[in-house]
């Protein structure tokens, strides 16, 4: 695992105004990690994180937990995971290739991703132009009046469990984020790959 210095704050500790509380863990990791990406602001490249368990953490990397601001005593018995940010994914690649090359350690329990991309509305689907490739069809959707610009954070446990969160950029605020298990299953299922045997 590496870490860069800029990775989210630890999730028992959320920013003031922030609703992660209530939240499972998951949910409060892939919020954290929303927020994280919310703070750099927009046009930003794909960012990948490893999910360790946070009590494991300050036990056995105790030097990593104290570089993350995760040395103070330990919460109650509630489970959290902290998102570690991995090095700057490769420029120009397809990212579903890039996630097939990747096999995490055993200390990591699960991992995430926030990458933006431009959608469409349903409303919008019977008007996609057929036969187009993939550079075509981004082009398209880049022109089209009705598109939106999202930012996606998803998130998988090696047991399989799943969350994501979409924010839209016209909606761009902490109430706005959209949150679930299945609202981006291609990526999550990407995501679920790199835990494959």
């Amino acid at each position: 695992m590496s870490s860069n210095a800029g990775s989210p704050s630890h999730p028992d500790r959320p920013e003031p105004g922030t609703p992660h509380m209530a939240a499972s863990p998951l949910t409060r990791a892939v919020l954290e990690i929303d927020e994280y990406a919310s703070g750099l602001g927009w046009d930003q490249p794909a960012r990948l994180f490893a999910l360790v368990d946070t009590a494991k953490l300050r036990s056995q990397e105790p030097a990593l937990a104290a570089q993350l601001g995760l040395d103070g005593t330990p919460g109650a018995s509630a489970p959290s995971y902290t998102p570690i940010e991995q090095d700057e994914l490769p420029a120009g690649g397809a990212l579903d290739e890039f996630l097939a090359t990747i096999a995490w350690p055993d200390a990591v329990t699960g991992c995430a991703l926030t990458v933006e991309r431009l959608m469409l509305p349903p409303s919008a689907e019977g008007s996609v132009p057929h036969g187009m490739n993939e550079k075509q069809l981004a082009k398209w959707v880049a022109k089209h009046p009705e598109r939106q610009e999202v930012r996606m954070t998803v998130a998988v446990l090696r047991d399989g469990a799943r969350e994501s969160a979409v924010r839209l950029r016209e909606k761009d605020s902490p109430t706005e984020v959209l949150t679930g298990p299945d609202l981006v299953p291609g990526l999550a299922e990407a995501l679920a790959a790199t835990f494959a045997d």
